[in-house]
């Protein structure tokens, strides 16, 4: 036997191929290690030892490799690069930049077996010291700053497994990530590259209570059902309800630090438009690009499955990354369903038993150790950071009940349920308001009492309530017709659809009402109070429904969201609609007098 040969026999030799799932033997390795399979090099991770025979998973299409091919083994677990250049980059699932790829192959179709390094390890970076020689540094502790983006400054940090120590030498000046700035009397050198296993989560001292909102700019997410910064949300909705576009929304206002946006699976086209259009976006909290706080994770649905089980891993570690610096991240998981299928492909090839509809028994295991890695963190640095994990479900048919949806609802906080319905009466963001929750509310409350108006969580609730009242009188309407009710049950539902037209929905292509803020959403929510208590009183005193339905001040309350000066624009339409009103009240008062 050559010396090549027995190299081989060493490593291992693939025993059979089925999809993405390679079986090889007589390969010494440990779970989750990184494994080069076949004679093109692709890709993949131990997912299964049994005996002598190993099984991994392939991250690339498979396709053409055979048995007796060599898979050569790492030793180590499957890592992300972590230093300056993540963000304004487009990664696949493993953390390949498809941008420098691209320019590599010449071609936007990349061959298997093509690779390249997390961040450019060429790249020179500006490297400012924070500490000098003699200070003391632990794990975690910052000991420099670089400007990444126009943005964001990149903290340097020591490696969460380093034991630190004395600070013996400081260069300062540009260093491409691989060479040493810091030097530590423990002989520990601190380059601005790191790597970090994606299975594991980064440590930290202390989950803590979230207390600040993520401020969306979405007023049906804001006003009625927030999540903290720190916090877990789904989005379930069939086709067409808008799941993408309401993360869009989130990945473009959120009032988060950075943006990490998972497409796990999703259609190319809509991840094409991503691609395309956040470079062009201006950020709305700074005005500068928005890919200068943005890292794109593209891994669509007509990419290998292997690489869709692992994407979300990839982004939550990048995302844990700036945690540790202090900042607040918001990270997109678009869509959750789609790593579910390919945990459910995955499985069934290893002829795992199955769950319930095919899923393996460990889904709501895995959704879990997703979600719990989001949080408010008090870091080991001393600093605090958020992860705020938001994703989106795609349950067939849109039946709430299947597997992934309701697993994800034993785990998150807040549920944005889309509606189909709603969708198709063109009311967007078709999200519906008797079927979605916070469980945040109460916790977030001070903040708004404290940034917005004493009152926020009455306005909200008065809002609620009104909502609930339609529900219920909708099927009455649906039996006898709306003439049929009452005048002040009428009155209620009058109001109830200007909540739902001017409140509830939101063009996400109008200039001004994209993007609401918090004040705004209070205000015009109070405008609609205002004409419900007014218009009330006048039905009291006897003035026709049809009347206070009628006044011309009350259909500008459409228009409140488009109003770019919208605080002279809703005081003075408070004003309108109480002297309408007040109007017809005393006219029905004097004529009930006269009449006397």
């Amino acid at each position: 036997m050559s010396q090549t040969e027995q190299a081989i026999r060493e490593d291992g030799v693939i025993r059979s191929v089925s999809g993405p799932v390679v079986t090889a033997r007589g390969l010494d390795a440990r779970m989750n290690d990184v494994v080069y399979v076949g004679d093109e090099g692709l890709m993949g991770e131990v997912i299964e030892i049994e005996d002598n025979v190993t099984t991994v998973q392939v991250y690339e299409e498979t396709s053409g490799i055979g048995p007796d091919e060599p898979v050569r083994n790492t030793g180590e677990p499957l890592s992300v690069d972590l230093g300056p250049g993540l963000l304004d980059t487009i990664y696949d699932g493993v953390q390949r930049p498809l941008d420098i790829l691209e320019d590599k192959m010449g071609s936007p179709y990349l061959d298997r077996g093509v690779d390249a390094p997390g961040i450019e390890l060429d790249t020179e970076w500006e490297f400012e010291p924070t500490v000098n020689e003699g200070d003391t540094v632990e794990s975690g502790d910052e000991v420099g700053i670089v400007e990444e983006t126009v943005t964001i400054d990149h903290k340097v940090l020591v490696p969460p497994n380093y034991e630190g120590g004395e600070v013996t030498t400081v260069n300062a000046g540009e260093f491409t990530v691989e060479e040493t700035v810091v030097e530590l009397s423990s002989g520990e050198s601190i380059q601005m590259r790191q790597e970090w296993p994606v299975r594991e989560p980064r440590p930290t001292v202390e989950k803590k209570t979230p207390r600040e909102p993520l401020v969306s700019g979405q007023r049906i997410l804001d006003g009625l059902f927030p999540i903290a910064k720190g916090g877990t949300a789904a989005i379930p909705g069939p086709f067409g309800s808008g799941k993408t576009v309401t993360q869009h929304q989130l990945a473009k206002y959120a009032d988060a630090d950075i943006i990490i946006y998972v497409g796990c699976g999703e259609r190319g086209n809509e991840m094409t438009e991503v691609i395309d259009d956040f470079p062009e976006l201006e950020d709305p909290s700074t005005g500068n690009p928005l890919m200068a706080r943005t890292s794109l994770i593209a891994n669509t649905s007509n990419m290998p499955v292997a690489a869709r089980e692992s994407c979300v891993y990839t982004g939550i570690t990048i995302a844990e990354f700036y945690r540790d610096m202090g900042y607040d991240v918001a990270l997109m998981a678009d869509s959750t369903s789609r790593w579910a299928e390919a945990m459910r492909e995955i499985s069934s090839r290893l002829e795992e038993m199955p769950g319930e509809e095919g899923y393996p028994a460990y889904l709501a295991a895995r959704l879990a150790q997703f979600y719990e890695r989001a949080g408010y963190f008090e870091n080991v640095n001393g600093t605090e950071g958020s992860v705020s994990a938001i994703g989106a479900v795609s349950p067939p048919g849109g039946d709430f009940s299947e597997p992934v949806t309701q697993n994800t609802l034993r785990i998150v906080k807040t549920f944005w349920a889309l509606d189909a319905d709603l969708a198709e009466r063109r009311h967007f963001p078709s999200i519906n308001w008797d079927e979605s929750y916070s469980l945040y509310k109460e916790q977030l409350d001070p903040w708004f009492q404290e940034n917005v108006e004493d009152d926020w969580p009455e306005e909200r609730q008065w809002a609620v309530d009104v909502l609930d009242e339609e529900s219920e009188l909708q099927e009455i309407v649906q039996l006898v017709g709306k003439d049929a009710l009452p005048d002040d049950q009428q009155l209620t539902l009058e109001v109830a659809r200007y909540l739902r037209e001017a409140y509830l929905q939101q063009n996400a292509f109008h200039p001004v009402d994209t993007y609401c803020s918090p004040e705004k959403t209070y205000l015009i929510l109070t405008a609609i109070h205002r004409f419900n208590d007014e218009a009330f009183e006048a039905l009291d005193a006897g003035v026709p429904v049809d009347e206070i339905i009628n006044i011309d001040a009350a259909p500008r309350l459409n228009r409140i969201g488009v109003q770019d000066d919208y605080e002279e624009y809703i005081a003075t339409l408070k004003e309108d609609i109480a002297t309408q009103l007040q109007e017809l009240y005393w006219n029905e008062r004097i004529s009930n007098c006269y009449w006397d």
